[in-house]
């Protein structure tokens, strides 16, 4: 359901919120969950659906949990009130075709808005970035994919067909290394036709969202982080084999 990864919080829709800005309540499994619990349980829910071969009705009830994880009200995965694919296919009265989205949309672009988020999954507010997906940005309308002061990425902007009229563009790629953040965002690719007789490219072009003035090293990311908890490990070992406290095993 989401990630956290070198002090950033990745996920594809979005966090569930009311219209007071507080984290959407909702029950599963018989608990009332909300913010990073409630992702997390559904985390859980969604593995056991997949794994769980022995407890036949846990089983279907996480399968259909997976279900409303597709078109849901409260899943963050979908982001939406309803799923309006069958008014599209069937009727075209407008009104009736309208999607609305959790007010989360409305809100992210307010930092103190993604201070809470950054606060709610136990991330540093003035170094952690949220990584979101599934967004469409209208960019030919003057719409950003970078948000909240820098805070927040928009990086599956447009990246489907479908989308591509709508937004205007092809989507982003978001490069992170040790020097920081860049945003690329692709026009779109019409055909292989087309891109061999006019000679054409996908050209791209790139943003800075954040540069570093002191490059990252190895020991600033996670894994860093878990190579210096193993070289302490490796330290305490050899004391202990120093002091007598464990023997050499001879063979």
């Amino acid at each position: 359901m989401f990630l956290k990864y070198n002090s950033n919080l990745l996920f594809h829709g979005c966090i569930p919120v009311n219209e007071k800005q507080e984290f959407t309540k909702v029950e599963i499994c018989g608990k009332i969950l909300s913010g990073k619990e409630y992702l997390e349980e559904l985390d859980r829910v969604c593995r056991e659906g997949y794994f769980n071969r022995t407890d036949l009705p846990r089983k279907q009830r996480s399968i259909d949990f997976m279900w409303y994880l597709w078109c849901g009200p409260n899943s963050p995965l979908f982001g939406k009130d309803a799923m309006k694919t069958f008014e599209r296919y069937f009727t075209d009265d407008k009104k009736l075709h309208k999607e609305v989205k959790n007010p989360y949309y409305s809100f992210y672009e307010d930092l103190g808005f993604i201070n809470k988020i950054f606060k709610e999954f136990d991330l540093n507010p003035e170094t952690s970035h949220i990584i979101n997906g599934h967004v469409p940005v209208k960019e030919k309308k003057g719409e950003s994919p970078i948000k909240a002061e820098n805070r927040l990425i928009v990086i599956d902007g447009g990246f489907s067909k479908a989308y591509q009229s709508e937004t205007g563009l092809a989507g982003y790629t978001l490069i992170y290394n040790s020097y920081g953040l860049k945003l690329v965002s692709h026009e779109p690719f019409q055909d292989v036709k087309s891109a061999i007789e006019n000679c054409m490219d996908i050209h791209s072009s790139t943003r800075i969202v954040k540069r570093v003035l002191q490059r990252k090293r190895v020991r600033d990311t996670d894994i860093g982080a878990k190579l210096e908890a193993q070289i302490g490990d490796l330290y305490e070992l050899l004391d202990a084999y120093k002091k007598g406290f464990i023997k050499e095993k001879h063979s």
